[in-house]
């Protein structure tokens, strides 16, 4: 299955600044996989261990020598160590965490060898005050479900993308193509980005079985919360799991969660899901420079699930409920495609950067403001508003141009794209002018491309 970040994992295997990698992300979006396809395709060896499957592998990393390390690993595999051509690969590494101090030394000792690990969970160990973590001699790479790229080339369309990538707003889509990607837009929001679900997709076209899948997933999550044991209650973790896909979109209030249980334990069970990274806190943001995260109040967010697709199904939605709407930005209220363009927005930059996105408010006694999302692109910082029907109203990324005295915005809808002067009054203002960006949602993983003609 297509991925983008096999393209980054190429570049790490020639980079000379290369250090030991561990890719992290929640679990079931592709990680083994992907890093399994970076074997294939770049190696002539692949050497795999699972310390979840196989505690007691971590025993060969003991010495912390590399050199022996790599004897035992052959003499365990019965695979050669060729430097540039074997690669190590150690696949939940969470469940072995001392292993990851040996990575330091590959780094010092053998940065000839091509060391990744992967991890779902890793986070509760990295916090660990007692874990010495090898600061300097590891990189991150992170990974989200499939975008709706990879969608269209999971699906087979990957003629669509060829063309969405090479859009320049010198001549209007076609509406065929305009009406086939937004088709394909709502088969994304019901079907999703996780890969099983996607692959099942691709090969039956059967929704009933797709959906058996994406349960599966959802049910996986949940037997996870008994490898929290100590953290938290099992039972408190459920319940906010299943209540936080119903308040996507929406600021967070505990007592939407739960009226009879302290804001203080729910707040530490929402932590242990970030932490998972099954949910994302989008954090309020001042935005009055980069970077976004300086200015940011963590005690003021919207949450955000996993995946557009588990979304749906955890929120009760199905085939029917797509289909019978006549504007997919409409379907629950606007929270699918919130959620759709959100968990875009927070993967769009460089796979080794942490993934975050941000909105923006302001609470006036006359006017109160929100805008959906705010990003930066360099030095720019562009509101993003996600707006039902072809048009609507843009009231609140006005408000934030004007305070920010910015000249730039995007709009998220269902329209065909449009990159032009607008202008609005505000009252008691002048008359203000912008640049505004308009797209369909299936641009969405072009916007940081897209945002280039601005300049």
């Amino acid at each position: 299955m297509y991925r983008k970040a096999l393209q980054h994992l190429l570049d790490w295997k020639t980079a000379d600044t290369r250090k030991p990698l561990i890719l992290r992300g929640a679990r079931q979006v592709g990680k083994t996989y992907l890093v399994r396809q970076f074997g294939a395709e770049a190696f002539d060896h692949l050497v795999e261990l699972n310390f979840e499957r196989k505690p007691g592998l971590a025993d060969l990393f003991a010495s912390k020598n590399p050199t022996r390390i790599l004897a035992l690993l052959e003499a365990e595999t019965g695979l050669p160590m060729i430097p540039g051509k074997t690669l190590v690969f150690l696949d939940e590494i969470q469940a072995a965490p001392r292993v990851i101090e040996t990575f330091r030394y590959f780094y010092e000792e053998r940065p000839d060898v091509h060391l990744v690990a992967a991890s779902s969970l890793l986070e509760f160990t990295l916090e660990q005050p007692s874990f010495p973590v090898p600061v300097g001699r590891i990189e991150f790479m992170y990974l989200g479900p499939l975008d709706f790229d990879e969608f269209l080339m999971g699906t087979g369309r990957g003629h669509v993308l060829d063309y969405l990538e090479q859009f320049d707003f010198s001549e209007p889509v076609p509406e065929s193509l305009h009406q086939k990607a937004m088709e394909a837009v709502r088969e994304f929001m019901l079907i999703g980005g996780m890969p099983a679900a996607v692959a099942a997709y691709a090969r039956t076209h059967d929704h009933k079985a797709v959906e058996g899948i994406k349960q599966a997933i959802l049910q996986s999550f949940i037997q996870d919360f008994g490898k929290y044991a100590g953290r938290t209650d099992p039972n408190r973790m459920r319940k906010v799991f299943d209540r936080i896909p119903l308040l996507v979109g929406r600021r967070l209030k505990y007592a939407q969660i739960d009226r009879e249980d302290s804001a203080r334990n729910l707040a530490h069970s929402l932590r242990l899901l970030n932490q998972a990274l099954v949910v994302v806190n989008v954090c309020h943001t001042s935005a009055n420079g980069v970077p976004l995260c300086a200015e940011m109040n963590e005690n003021l967010f919207k949450p955000l699930f996993l995946d557009v697709g588990l979304m749906s199904s955890a929120c009760g939605l199905n085939l029917t409920d797509f289909a019978e709407s006549k504007d997919v930005l409409q379907v629950n209220q606007g929270a699918i495609s919130e959620q759709f363009v959100g968990q875009h927005l927070l993967y769009r930059q460089p796979c080794f950067m942490k993934p975050e996105v941000f909105f923006w408010s302001r609470e006036h006694k006359d006017a109160n403001a929100e805008v959906d999302y705010v990003i930066s692109e360099g030095a720019r910082i562009l509101p993003v508003e996600v707006k039902a029907g072809k048009r609507g109203t843009l009231k609140s990324l006005q408000v934030f141009l004007v305070e920010k005295r910015s000249r730039h915005g995007i709009r998220i809808n269902a329209a065909e794209p449009e990159l032009h002067e607008a202008s609005f009054a505000l009252p008691g203002r002048t008359h203000e002018r912008y640049r505004l960006l308009s797209l369909p949602l299936y641009f969405i993983p072009q916007v940081r491309r897209l945002t280039a003609h601005f300049d």
